[in-house]
């Protein structure tokens, strides 16, 4: 088992998460190596911002999962308790990508969803790999 904080930082909450979805790719495979040839939506709903970030989070791992896909676009809308998306990437390429880890998913530890003294939005987390 192993942990592994993610981070993402913005002008608005929307652009913290896009941020740590990238972090999350990001500790899979180097972001860039993700062609952004397919689109997937993705909506969730959840109480407050810090839960919605870890069903954000876990929607992705889920999609990642079942579809063998990686992803390197976000885009991210929130209205009130629901988040819909749109990401974007392709198909896994074990020998062009080279996926270091595998990601189990998204947990509470050290999960922060707030606007930070200089206004900026920071959401993270910790992830079991």
């Amino acid at each position: 088992m192993a942990d592994i904080g993610i981070r993402g930082y913005g002008e608005a909450m929307t652009a913290a998460f896009e941020q740590a979805a990238t972090a999350l790719t990001a500790v899979i495979v180097d972001p860039a190596a993700v062609s952004p040839t397919q689109e997937i939506r993705i909506r969730c709903e959840a109480p407050d911002a810090e839960l919605l970030f870890v069903d954000w989070l876990n929607a992705l791992i889920y999609e990642m999962a079942v579809r063998n896909m990686l992803f390197s676009r976000f885009s991210v809308r929130i209205t009130g308790a629901v988040l819909q998306a749109t990401v974007m990437g392709e198909p896994i390429d074990r020998q062009r990508h080279r996926p270091t880890v595998e990601v189990k998913g998204a947990t509470y530890t050290e999960l922060r969803v707030a606007r930070q003294n200089d206004g900026v939005w920071l959401a993270q987390c910790v992830i079991d790999v």
